[in-house]
């Protein structure tokens, strides 16, 4: 600011340049060559995430330069987790978009380390994970369906858009658990493992899958045209527009929420100044309404959680998932 006011001194001549100086942000979001790195191929979710964000930055001018998106596919991120804790644990130029999939990763101890070896920056978003039945179903509550499970854990056959131990089937396990029903019982669960939402979907129309875990945003089609029954949003609150009138498992006494969020991190050694910038430049995203407008045709729900309360978010959900995973034999 005393900047400024000194150009301003100077004379008329200068208010122009002060104006510009003005206009842009006060603290750069990262360093001099911003960029982001998804750990998938292109046209995969963390790549999306990475090209939306970065595409905002620049219209919002978060940043000084466009964003470079970098792709480094490997192991579910494992590949990119490993090369930033390893090389560019101080790096103030990156960011590396992430999500409850690869946090689970982290989880199942299937990355090179914990999740201490980096800063969580921020999550912005999430799409709700919902247990879903034909609309015929014998089915109408979450109790029907739950407590049919604890009576004959190996009775119904269920299915999701991930393998035995991932997201998707760890979320109906915590319900499972909410309901009472004990470890042993939980791996005598039938699971079948589909190559997305609809597909999943689509088999339980058919007769070949009674009850699917997945994102609503996959099959929110189905539901609009009332071919489905969701039993329960695994939402910390009632959805808004379309789907308010789906329950969430809370209120009806299961207190569970399932969100598959995309958010940020960044190197272990990056320090406190740089990631406060990073968090405060994402806040100006989250912010606008082009940030809006993107995870709405994405179909997630805006959702802000950034810094030390983001961080004991992840903390929790790795513990939960974690003890969980061991219980069910997963991981030992």
């Amino acid at each position: 600011m005393n900047i400024i006011a000194g150009r301003r001194a100077l004379g008329a001549g200068m208010l122009g340049l002060a104006g510009l100086a003005a206009a842009r942000p006060a603290t750069a979001f990262v360093g001099p060559r911003p960029e982001c790195l998804a750990p998938s191929a292109p046209g995969g979710g963390w790549d999306f995430t990475c090209r939306t964000v970065g595409r905002l930055m620049q219209e919002l001018q978060v940043v000084d330069q466009p964003v470079q998106v970098s792709n480094m596919p490997g192991a579910v991120g494992a590949v990119a987790f490993a090369n930033v804790t390893s090389r560019r644990a101080a790096d103030h130029n990156l960011f590396v978009a992430t999500s409850t999939v690869g946090l689970t990763q982290i989880a199942q101890r299937r990355y090179p380390g914990d999740i201490d070896r980096v800063r969580w920056l921020a999550m912005l978003g999430a799409d709700t994970g919902v247990i879903l039945v034909r609309a015929d179903s014998r089915f109408k509550t979450l109790a029907d369906f739950l407590g049919a499970l604890k009576s004959d854990p190996g009775g119904i056959v269920t299915g999701g858009s991930s393998s035995l131990g991932g997201y998707d089937h760890l979320r109906l396990l915590l319900l499972a658990q909410k309901a009472g029903i004990p470890a042993a019982d939980l791996k005598r669960f039938r699971w079948i493992h589909y190559d997305g939402g609809g597909p999943a979907v689509t088999q339980m129309l058919g007769g070949h899958v009674e009850v699917v875990s997945t994102d609503l945003a996959e099959i929110a089609g189905f539901v609009e045209a009332g071919q489905i029954r969701v039993l329960g949003a695994m939402a910390e609150a009632r959805l808004a527009g379309a789907f308010a009138d789906i329950p969430t498992a809370r209120e009806q006494g299961y207190d569970v929420v399932g969100l598959n969020w995309r958010g940020f991190y960044t190197g272990g050694r990056v320090s406190d100044e740089h990631y406060n910038a990073m968090i405060a430049g994402l806040k100006r995203v989250y912010d606008s309404e082009g940030w809006k407008e993107a995870a709405r045709r994405s179909g997630l729900q805006p959702v802000w959680r950034s810094g030390p309360e983001f961080e004991r978010f992840v903390a929790g959900m790795v513990s939960e998932l974690r003890g969980l995973s061991q219980e069910i034999g997963i991981i030992s």
